[in-house]
């Protein structure tokens, strides 16, 4: 390419699938295609996912991001991300379906830097199905070295749900109750009746979800997210 002094100048380097990067070269890189919608870097690899499927992700993730925003929005305090970019550690910058975070100022792990989210929030949340490989491995590790308190997994094809929890310093399942129901332990009031979401019963869905955010421990909650916020300078 010829500069304008008649030189040659370089050209902006580019983001390939299976390059291996540091965090912050691909974030510059990143930066510079506005024209790709995601690539992530997972433990020092860049992945760029192949065009999205409506039945095996784009639907399944609408459905998630429907209980999720649900939750968001009778709970002060939370926030929720869509495809939002994590800086974790250097090797890894994912992008994940959703997430749901604690607001730094009332206590949450992670900060707000540059519009970015850095560090792990408290529930990242995947659908999965080209993708399995990567989330269920991976990203899983990334995501547990980098103190994701909650990681809940669709795995679309399989028609099932993993929710996985923290347990000290690894990830453990979380096992639903006698209702099938999945009960988050950091988000509490947040109850996911895995049966209905994968059989498309929305209302089902809802009203579980209702049931949760009416519950004593989501009002405990929402009051310990209150006390917990800063007082505004009079």
């Amino acid at each position: 390419m010829t500069g304008p002094l008649g030189g040659t100048t370089a050209l902006p380097a580019t983001l390939r699938e299976g390059e291996r990067l540091d965090r912050d070269e691909f974030h510059r890189r990143y930066e510079a295609m506005p024209d790709v919608k995601k690539a992530e870097l997972i433990d020092g690899v860049v992945h760029m996912p192949s065009p999205v499927s409506f039945e095996n992700h784009g639907e399944p993730h609408a459905h998630l991001m429907l209980a999720l925003g649900t939750y968001r929005a009778f709970t002060p305090g939370v926030r929720i991300g869509d495809n939002s970019t994590l800086r974790l550690d250097m090797g890894n910058e994912p992008q994940p379906d959703a997430l749901l975070l604690i607001e730094p100022h009332r206590g949450g792990r992670t900060r707000l830097q540059g519009g970015f989210v850095h560090g792990g929030p408290e529930l990242a949340a995947e659908v999965a199905a080209s993708s399995v490989s990567i989330d269920r491995h991976a990203k899983l590790e990334a995501y547990r070295r980098n103190g994701v308190q909650e990681y809940l997994l669709w795995l679309v094809e399989d028609e099932r749900i993993e929710w996985y929890v923290r347990r000290q310093e690894t990830f453990e399942l979380l096992l639903p109750d006698e209702q099938h129901l999945l009960r988050s332990e950091v988000f509490p009031g947040l109850w996911l009746d895995v049966p209905a979401l994968l059989a498309d019963d929305l209302p089902r869905v809802l009203a579980t979800l209702h049931l949760g955010i009416a519950s004593p421990h989501h009002a405990a909650f929402v009051a310990q997210l209150a006390t917990n916020a800063p007082e505004e300078a009079g």
